[in-house]
């Protein structure tokens, strides 16, 4: 017979579900981390966790999408704080580190990842591209901000610098003093 949890233990489970696949995609990636180990950590049965998720893919887009939401909305208050090109460039730094905390959002382009995808329903995909846009018109969309050069240039200079962290291991100095250094440089140039 299924245990009924109350609304309370509901919330706690699924936030002890939520951070345990971020911890675990972050350490194992997502094809070796296993739905036992996650109801493991999160005090559940296997039978439980789909009281959840309808399934891993779920979960793991769930986190994709709410890490990514939180990073742009935190983003946002940066960028709302200081209106000019200075808090941009402060919020291309935040989001910088968040993506060095959390690997999976930028290996979009491995096997992994591409598995992933592959397993997920049209709506789950569409609701991370959603996810993807809205983060992008943080740099795009500033009413009192304005592109120096073509706005794709521009996107593709910023999206350029943050994925800059797929090659931090290969610098010969630290990457987030490397990064800053770019940043601090590129901002006057990309945006009035």
């Amino acid at each position: 017979m299924a245990r009924c949890f109350t609304q309370h233990e509901k919330e706690n489970i699924r936030n002890r579900l939520l951070k345990a696949c971020k911890q675990n995609w972050t350490q194992y990636g997502y094809k070796k981390t296993s739905v036992d180990e996650l109801c493991s950590q999160a005090g559940i049965s296997k039978g439980a966790f789909y009281l959840f998720f309808d399934s891993k893919e779920t979960l793991f887009c769930e986190v994709l999408c709410s890490v990514q939401d939180e990073i742009c909305a935190a983003a946002s208050e940066i960028i709302q704080l200081e209106k000019n090109k200075h808090g941009i460039a402060k919020a291309l730094k935040y989001i910088y580190r968040e993506y060095d905390k959390n690997n999976f959002l930028y290996n979009s382009d491995s096997a992994d990842f591409t598995i992933l995808m592959n397993k997920l329903p049209q709506a789950q995909t569409e609701k991370i591209e959603r996810s993807n846009r809205l983060c992008q018109q943080l740099f795009s969309d500033q009413p009192y901000l304005k592109f120096k050069i073509e706005k794709n240039m521009a996107m593709s200079v910023i999206y350029a610098l943050i994925m800059n962290i797929k090659n931090k291991s290969m610098l010969p100095y630290d990457h987030t003093k490397t990064t800053d250094f770019m940043i601090d440089h590129l901002i006057d140039n990309l945006y009035e």
